[in-house]
């Protein structure tokens, strides 16, 4: 079994295109959620207005089917063109988990 590949996406908005990021980035996370190998994904959001994207994926080829989506391509090149005043990706192979819950 590979291990699996996770994405950090770090970004800051422009103000004005804010509500049509929303709906971007809505659209997005659905269509993420229904990829095939899709683990998780979660956002935050910092004080100074940097949000930050974490993206799992079960394994690089899952990964790639993401990354290379018709739909999600279309939305990258609208964040450079509309949504982001910068960003960053990071990707990389997970080599390590270990969890634990307090039941």
């Amino acid at each position: 079994m590979s291990a699996h590949v996770m994405t950090i996406f770090r970004n800051r908005l422009r103000e004005e295109n804010a509500a049509a990021y929303a709906t971007t980035a809505a659209r997005m996370t659905e269509l993420a959620r229904e990829m095939p190998g899709y683990v998780d994904s979660k956002t935050f959001s910092s004080p100074d207005g940097e949000r930050v994207t974490i993206v799992t994926f079960e394994d690089r080829a899952t990964h790639e089917a993401w990354r290379n989506h018709p739909d999600h391509q279309q939305a990258q090149r609208d964040g450079i063109a509309s949504f982001y005043s910068e960003y960053s990706i990071q990707v990389g192979d997970v080599t390590y988990e270990h969890s634990f819950h307090l039941s």
